[in-house]
Formats: structure tokens, C-alpha cells, sequence
């Protein structure tokens, strides 16, 4: 079940929407920022198809 997050870049500050497939109940994975490219952590934890929490890092 794939939903979608507003998250911010811990770089440059740009926002924009991630999705995260929801069925996992917990996950950390890497994405690039939409504007300045540069690669950051995502932690979410889910239950029943949402997300409860979702935590943005820099490496």
C-alpha cells in the first residue's frame, strides 16, 4: 500500500512528496533530494496502511 509524505531535505531545506509503501511496518531506506541531488536517510515506521512516524537524517 503505497502512500505519501511531505518531507524536507536536512540540506538545502527544498520540500517535496516521498512516497513509502505503508504495508511495511518498519523501514529506513536512502533517497536523493528532487533539488540539490544530494542522498539522505528515511526512517518511517507504519501501522494499518499509515505512517506514525517518519524521521529525515543527513549521513
Amino acid at each position: 500500500m503505497e502512500t505519501y509524505a511531505q518531507i524536507q531535505c536536512p540540506f538545502c531545506g527544498h520540500s517535496f512528496e516521498l512516497a513509502v509503501d505503508a504495508s511495511l511496518t518498519s523501514q529506513r531506506f536512502t533517497t536523493d533530494c528532487e533539488n540539490c541531488c544530494r542522498p539522505f536517510q528515511v526512517s518511517v515506521e507504519c501501522e494499518e496502511g499509515e505512517i506514525l512516524s517518519l524521521d529525515v537524517q543527513s549521513d
